[in-house]
């Protein structure tokens, strides 16, 4: 019987998130469509189920409430900040509501295979991390994967710029010719230039967006180069060489500490593994650890050890170049 109410429960709450993921995340062109039918078709009138319109209606409202809060604060730009970052297409109110509904459902989860409240804190905690991980782990890769691609970058600005291109035109063939994200950071540089920001501006909004420490190079030896003049294409070449340079001594150094990392994602998992497996193997020899208090007093001891013996070895194999 518990295990029927845990599948019903998990297909449920799946349910409910791929409803809100295509109907309010996925779905925004398809209420475009809607609103110029309603303006082709005026004679036609849409009628809404009862239960679609009060859900739509409680939601939009939801949302209003917390971007009314979230405006008085200055975490709201801090959100918005790290979204863009991740290139992550939603709203601080948005992502906000998101949280609330993992909160709730990972909470819900490891109270119904725990059976006991005082898990529920631990849950909460859980699921207000996971968002936050995800962003990260987003905002991360997405900058990883444009720190990649910037030399190839710099390099076709210098092609450009010694074949008698201005400045903004050499930013136009550089989006015209990467990939994702240097395309898009790209098109809005050149976007912000059109409605008449400096090149200054734009490519402080750009480092803004993007907090590489290359780009950071790039971009104040432009601005230098604007200010007092000399040949840009030069000294372009000269960073695109360094930049190279330290992208090949951060492949020496993570290949070096690649046994540190793995140890350390064996010191943080083998416990959790083992655990899993036993539970699997003799149910009612784990359950004790979640239904005495000893028990949940040394799980805690456990989580946290294992928790700083990975972040220690972490540390120790993060060497910054």
């Amino acid at each position: 019987m518990k295990s029927l109410l845990i599948i019903t429960f998990l297909l449920f709450t799946f349910f409910l998130f791929t409803f809100i993921f295509q109907k309010i995340f996925l779905a925004k062109h398809k209420q475009m469509e809607l609103r110029v039918k309603q303006y082709l078709l005026q004679d036609e009138k849409e009628v809404f189920e009862p239960v679609k319109f009060k859900m739509m209606l409680d939601f939009r409202l939801t949302k209003q409430r917390i971007k009314r809060r979230l405006e008085k604060k200055d975490k709201n730009n801090l959100i918005e900040k790290e979204l863009i970052q991740a290139g992550i297409p939603l709203k601080p109110e948005e992502f906000i509501m998101f949280r609330w509904i993992s909160i709730a459902l990972v909470a819900g989860i490891i109270y119904l295979f725990i059976n006991s409240i005082f898990v529920l804190p631990l849950g909460a905690f859980i699921g207000a991390i996971i968002p936050k991980y995800i962003v990260k782990n987003k905002k991360a890769a997405r900058l990883k994967k444009f720190n990649a691609g910037l030399p190839e970058m710099i390099s076709t600005i210098i092609g450009a710029l010694r074949a008698g291109f201005s400045f903004p035109q050499a930013l136009q063939s550089v989006m015209e010719e990467s990939a994702s994200p240097i395309k898009e950071e790209m098109a809005t540089v050149l976007k912000e230039m059109q409605y008449g920001a400096t090149v200054e501006e734009a490519l402080n909004h750009l480092k803004e967006r993007m907090p590489s420490e290359d780009l950071d190079i790039m971009i104040q030896a432009i601005i230098i180069q604007r200010q007092v003049g000399g040949n840009l294409a030069t000294v372009l070449e000269t960073i695109v060489q360094t930049i190279r340079d330290r992208i090949k001594i951060q492949g020496q150094i993570s290949t070096l500490t690649a046994q540190g990392r793995m140890s350390g994602m064996v010191v943080g998992l083998l416990p959790v593994v083992l655990g899993g497996l036993i539970f699997i193997i003799e149910p009612n020899y784990m359950s004790v650890l979640f239904t005495h208090p000893i028990g949940l007093v040394l799980i805690g001891i456990a989580s946290v050890s294992c928790i700083l013996g990975f972040v220690f070895i972490r540390k120790l194999t993060t060497i910054e170049v």
